[in-house]
């Protein structure tokens, strides 16, 4: 069967309807019961309930769940009330931002739908276009939004902007005329597709299919055919939970083999073991990652970025592949006039003089041969004709004043086949037709050419030279127009066959300009170690012209045309997309080829883009980012994080942000699995030595819970540096635990481990219980002033940033206030199991605690200077 393109427009008629007439009343009804509502169906959102209970997906947390139920069986109530209170609240922070996020994008949406112009009972009505059903015929004009994909009737100069749609920045000059064999969306010149924008003209479409068997419908479903990618965080946090719950395990069962070797009871050391695992496993690590992330979030807000994911924070820090589309993203989505081309001058169009007869010439020619208007920032009409009347408005020659002065007297519409237009104006010179048009037509009806203010015979030369400049112009990614005159008798109707004998006067090149800060942007991309991919619907010479102006592109070899990898396998795709930096031409369906190709090269991937036909790529991505002011509610529901000022720059700014994240996550942990690995080297070392218990089940909580979550939250808000921008993106399946990490944390383990077992001893002297106080304090102490060691790789103790993080220094205090109150209230011995410390005693502990600074960045010191 043929494609509606492929039809005559009678035949499409009959095809819908069964005849050329209008729909009945009665045929209307039947089609809207049998079509459903013109609508895209979505999906169901979440619920709070839903969103609340996916916070306890993640693995560790499963274990803090278990652990908690065993602690209760085992009598520790405590145990287990404290650790579910820290859980519980974990998964409220992050439905809270969850939540505040949708409520964030539901503000961006619009508050009514459009209406659309139908024809019903032989009159035009005005209806909400969810009514519009299959066989409606649907009056257009420039302004409107289409509201369902169709065949076209009746075109007068229809132009249509379909970038939301095929990625192309230019509009698409319709026709009515049937197109023969196959061809791709963005070529069926004779359809409209639903959510594109008449930019110029005026026609008529039968109405084919609405909802969800439109091509934006159809993009709607292949959404639902991608998965979700999880972020590296996720990734890790998951397999750091399976390792660490393995490590544990082994120490446990190390020490309730060594209990029950030295004549324990089996119930009494695995009572022990599950308080050592307890105590092990950092209860607030979700917790701390969860509020680091959500202040992330509250930063990247304030700088144009909301997330609509919590973990797309740090995913957008680890990627290492943007692919970014080009219109409205990389460019400003508004033709901009770039070159003049008159008397055989080049000149930028911010160099014009309007002192030079020619150029002001060409200037007024411009805005009086043209159909656009802007009007208090609304722009309507074709983008080249707005881009003319907006350099117009630039130079202090408002369209308003210039056509008030000349009025338009007679005209011939623009139409595809001429590919010209003709306006009659009384200038001071008489009357005079002005005709635009593309260069190559324009150039076959001149015989003369304006040279230094003379009309003269155009020569060969001439002719060549033209045809010179427009090459030069479209191999640069240019859209050019050529404009011409001739004088007519005074009050002469102008028809098709004026159109001749002109006077050339001048070609006007326009473009879509980058945005200002794409450039910088793009530079900051490559040094920090990542990608940047243009993937657009539009041209190749187009794409690639604006490639190489911001940097993406280097050779004309890194582009090409999605048709080339239509009949690639994936895994000639997976090989192919190394050398490529543009694709032009692309289809929804080549876009998330090309994301899924890098992602199984092992690359964590992040997809811009604004339309309704990046949607499907977004969600592909690891990180989807949606344009706020530009994008359709598509792409932003697709997406993990919307940009509220549509700046590919604040991409960057995320990135940046994402890498810092990373980075003070990654010093909690340290800081956490440090201070809990000294813990368990002490009961370790305790056992096998034949030595009493050095912690009570409540030291080892109070430390987990109250001084070590302050630090660590802390230290998750380190301020930001632009440092991370210099390093490379970290692998994929790098996991957290690395060989140089796993170092840090048992070498530093190690040393607070024996500074512990130091005051151990020191109190052992005199009674167990003073052993155990003193063991307690000096963990607990050392704990919070190795929070200032994990602020960095390299040592820190003699500069500035030592003291550049306030909320470190006010856990630091808040925790020492609390062990200390510990420690020398009376009231509080028996609750936390200690004993009075003298002056003496209390400064032993204060010593040893603070001798843990020195060592570990003297230790840091050396690796800085080995690795050198």
């Amino acid at each position: 069967m043929k494609e509606f393109y492929q039809m005559s427009r009678t035949e499409a008629q009959k095809t819908v309807n069964g005849s050329t007439q209008p729909l009945t009343n009665q045929q209307i009804k039947v089609n809207q019961e049998k079509y459903g509502p013109n609508a895209l169906t979505e999906e169901k959102k979440k619920s709070i309930p839903q969103i609340f209970l996916e916070q306890y997906k993640d693995f560790l947390v499963i274990i803090l769940i278990v652990a908690a139920i065993v602690s209760g069986v085992l009598g520790e109530m405590e145990s287990a009330i404290v650790i579910l209170v820290v859980v519980t609240m974990n998964a409220i922070l992050g439905t809270v931002q969850t939540v505040k996020a949708e409520q964030s994008l539901d503000s961006l949406k619009a508050m009514s739908g459009p209406e659309a112009k139908v024809l019903r009972n032989g009159d035009v009505v005005k209806i909400p276009s969810d009514q519009v059903t299959v066989g409606d015929i649907v009056m257009l004009e420039a302004g409107d939004y289409v509201p369902a994909d169709g065949r076209i009737l009746e075109n007068a100069s229809l132009k249509v902007d379909e970038s939301a749609l095929t990625g192309e920045s230019l509009g698409v000059d319709k026709t009515e005329d049937p197109i023969e064999g196959e061809v791709p969306l963005g070529d069926r010149t004779n359809m409209v597709f639903s959510g594109s924008f008449v930019s110029y003209g005026r026609g008529s479409f039968l109405v084919t299919s609405i909802g969800m068997e439109t091509e934006v419908g159809k993009i709607a479903k292949l959404l639902k055919t991608t998965s979700e990618k999880k972020t590296p965080l996720q990734m890790n946090l998951d397999q750091f939970g399976q390792k660490l719950s393995i490590i544990i395990l082994v120490f446990c069962g190390v020490l309730f083999g060594v209990s029950v070797f030295r004549g324990e009871s089996w119930g009494e050391a695995f009572l022990f073991a599950v308080a050592l695992a307890v105590a092990a496993i950092p209860e607030a690590l979700s917790s701390i990652v969860t509020i680091v992330l959500s202040f992330g979030t509250q930063k990247m807000a304030k700088e144009h970025a909301i997330i609509r994911k919590l973990q797309a924070v740090e995913g957008l820090g680890s990627v290492s592949i943007i692919c970014s589309d080009k219109t409205g993203t990389l460019t400003q989505n508004k033709m901009t006039v770039e070159y003049y081309y008159v008397e055989g001058s080049e000149i930028p169009a911010k160099d014009i003089d309007l002192d030079d007869a020619a150029q002001k010439q060409l200037l007024r020619h411009s805005i009086l041969c043209n159909d656009s208007t802007n009007k208090n920032g609304e722009e309507i009409g074709d983008p080249t004709e707005t881009a003319l009347i907006n350099q117009g408005d630039k130079l202090g020659r408002p369209a308003e004043v210039v056509r008030d002065k000349y009025p338009r007297c007679s005209e011939v519409p623009f139409d595809s086949d001429r590919k010209m237009m003709s306006t009659l104006h009384n200038l001071r010179e008489g009357a005079t037709m002005i005709t635009k048009g593309a260069v190559d037509v324009l150039l076959n009806r001149v015989c003369s050419i304006q040279k230094n203010g003379e009309i003269v015979p155009i020569t060969e030369e001439d002719r060549i030279a033209i045809e010179n400049q427009n090459r030069n112009f479209s191999g640069n990614g240019l859209r050019v127009l050529a404009f011409a005159y001739k004088r007519v008798e005074d009050g002469k109707q102008l028809c098709v066959e004026d159109e001749k004998d002109l006077v050339f006067l001048g070609l006007i090149a326009m473009v879509d300009p980058p945005r200002e800060e794409s450039k910088d942007a793009v530079a900051e991309c490559i040094s920090a170690g990542i990608k940047p991919i243009m993937i657009t619907g539009d041209h190749k010479v187009t794409a690639a012209a604006i490639a190489k102006r911001i940097g993406i592109l280097k050779d004309e070899s890194e582009a090409c045309e999605g048709a080339v990898i239509e009949n690639m396998t994936d895994e000639e795709l997976q090989d192919f997309v190394e050398g490529i930096s543009v694709y032009a031409r692309v289809s929804p369906e080549h876009k998330i080829r090309i994301v899924r190709a890098w992602q199984e090269k092992g690359n964590i991937v992040s997809m811009t883009g604004d339309g309704v036909n990046d949607a499907p790529a977004l969600k592909q991505a690891n990180i989807g980012v949606a344009m706020g002011i530009t994008g359709t509610e598509v792409s932003k529901d697709a997406a993990s994080m919307v940009l509220t000022d549509d700046n590919f720059a604040t991409i960057v700014k995320a990135v940046e942000n994402g890498r810092n994240v990373y980075k003070n996550i990654k010093s909690a942990i340290q800081f956490l699995l440090s201070g809990n690995f000294a813990g368990i080297l002490a009961v370790l070392y305790a056992s096998l030595a034949n030595l009493p218990v050095p912690f009570a089940p409540v030291h080892l909580l109070f430390i987990n819970l109250l001084t070590d979550s302050l630090p660590a939250i802390a230290l998750g808000l380190e301020p930001h540096t632009k440092d991370v921008m210099k390093e490379k993106p970290r692998p994929m399946n790098e996991s957290i635990l690395t060989r140089d990490f796993l170092s840090y944390i048992g070498t530093e383990g190690l040393v607070i481990g024996i500074m512990t077992m130091i005051g151990f001893y020191i109190g052992y002297q005199q009674s167990p219980l003073l052993a155990m106080t003193m063991a307690f304090g000096t963990l607990c102490t050392s704990r919070l002033v190795h929070g200032f060691n994990c602020k960095s790789v390299r040592p820190v103790l003699f500069t500035k940033k030592f003291f550049n993080n306030i909320y470190l220094i006010g856990a630091f205090v808040l925790g020492l206030v609390l062990i200390t109150s510990v420690l020398m209230i009376p009231g509080l011995h028996k609750i936390f199991s200690v004993q009075t410390l003298n002056m003496a005693q209390l400064f032993t502990v204060f010593g040893l605690s603070i001798a843990n600074l020195p060592v570990v960045q003297a230790l840091k010191w050396i690796r800085v200077k080995l690795k050198k």
